[in-house]
């Protein structure tokens, strides 16, 4: 069986070299698509990639019964309804560590940035003014560096921060044991206090939203430095542009914003326009063209594994399973409701037909299970029709 991917939002090249040569037809669309957009060009395709700014919602998911997977080629997945795709049996594919050494190294750069000023003197250069002064500007070796969320990106940053010479504190509702000397605090304003630098690498839930607002903010030593690279309403922008404006903080570089454009011809607007000391990135922080191309490699081959294969290792919404490839063997895969007797009754059937079970493999989560049988019969297809034709199950397919 052929298998049909379509791409959108100038995913790397990589992804659809990878694709075609697993043997699957690829179509681009170098732009995001509106939710009537998707449901009409997706509509005869087994998976679609994406990026960040294409939403695949409830609406689009229950409008498209032949998408079989998503792959995200990104890290972050709030784009995508999942509970929706796990209810649909559409499992989910991103990169959680594919960027991560181009965020860290992003986070590193502009520490430099903003305890040397090199923004605004650069900017003050170009527009010929001549400001050679050491008055503000400081070494980044021996401060104190505040991360917020050690997981892949925190603790990368926490590496190469330690190898620069500074002392690494970190905060985690999760405890992690700490890489090199890195410092575990026991509280967000344990580690706001004795930061010179703060730095966000946590995920956009409803926990997050405003974690850093005017008492956080307050908290933080006075000339004290804000970063995030982590997501646009993790941070109140009214109080960070406050505790700018009255001279707590000594800067800030911020990469994601609660609002961005949709497209780079669109105008940027943020209260922070215009501050000094203030970086301010179009969402960059894993844009880079090693970045993207990991994350072509990383995505696709999961995505090729999922169709051509059945394995679903790595799909953040759906039972995970690390499968070998068939081999004389004709493999079955069945996603049903995650209810008591399901494989009782398959297993039934596969008995009646009087085929042979070479390998099975099963996972489950809260809401559905995912069986992978390895069969050995004239009656396959019989096996598929009546497996099919369950009221459990949600889809089946025969790779």
């Amino acid at each position: 069986m052929s298998y049909r991917v379509l791409l959108l939002e100038k995913i790397h090249p990589i992804a659809r070299e990878r694709l075609l040569e697993a043997g699957v037809k690829v179509s681009e669309i170098d732009k995001a698509l509106s939710e009537d957009e998707l449901l009409e060009k997706a509509k005869d395709f087994d998976a679609i990639g994406i990026r960040s700014k294409t939403k695949v919602t409830d609406k689009v998911l229950k409008g498209l019964p032949n998408l079989q997977a998503i792959g995200a080629f990104c890290i972050g997945i709030n784009q995508v309804a999942l509970e929706c795709a796990n209810q649909g049996g559409v499992p989910v594919f991103n990169a959680p560590y594919s960027n991560t050494r181009s965020v860290a190294e992003l986070v590193i750069c502009e520490m430099i940035a903003l305890a040397r000023q090199l923004g605004d003197r650069s900017m003050k250069a170009h527009q010929g003014e001549w400001l050679k002064s050491a008055v503000g500007a400081h070494e980044i070796r021996g401060k104190n560096l505040g991360i917020i969320g050690y997981g892949h990106i925190g603790s990368q940053v926490s590496v190469l921060a330690e190898a620069m010479g500074l002392n690494v504190h970190y905060y985690d509702i999760v405890k992690k044991l700490p890489l090199g000397n890195a410092n575990a605090k026991e509280s967000l304003k344990e580690l706001l206090v004795c930061s010179d630098f703060v730095s966000l690498h946590v995920p956009e839930t409803a926990m997050t939203k405003n974690m850093i607002g005017a008492e956080e903010l307050s908290y933080m030593r006075q000339g004290a430095y804000l970063l995030n690279a982590s997501r646009g309403s993790v941070v109140d922008i009214a109080a960070l542009v406050e505790s700018l404006q009255n001279g707590h903080l000594g800067g800030a570089a911020v990469d994601v914003f609660p609002v961005e454009p949709a497209k780079n011809t669109d105008s940027f607007e943020s209260e922070l326009r215009g501050l000094d000391n203030v970086i301010l990135t179009p969402h960059i922080g894993g844009s880079t063209e090693e970045a993207q191309k990991n994350i072509g490699i990383e995505v696709s081959e999961s995505l090729i594994q999922f169709l051509k294969n059945g394995g679903t290792h790595g799909a953040v919404n759906f039972p995970n399973l690390d499968l070998p490839p068939t081999q004389t063997a004709q493999r079955l895969v069945n996603v049903h409701k995650n209810v008591p007797g399901v494989l009782g009754e398959i297993n039934g059937i596969v008995s009646k037909v009087g085929a042979n079970i070479k390998r099975q493999f099963l996972s489950t989560d809260s809401s559905v299970g995912y069986v992978v049988m390895d069969l050995e019969s004239d009656n396959v297809s019989q096996v598929f029709q009546e497996v099919s034709n369950l009221n459990t199950s949600m889809r089946t397919r025969l790779l």
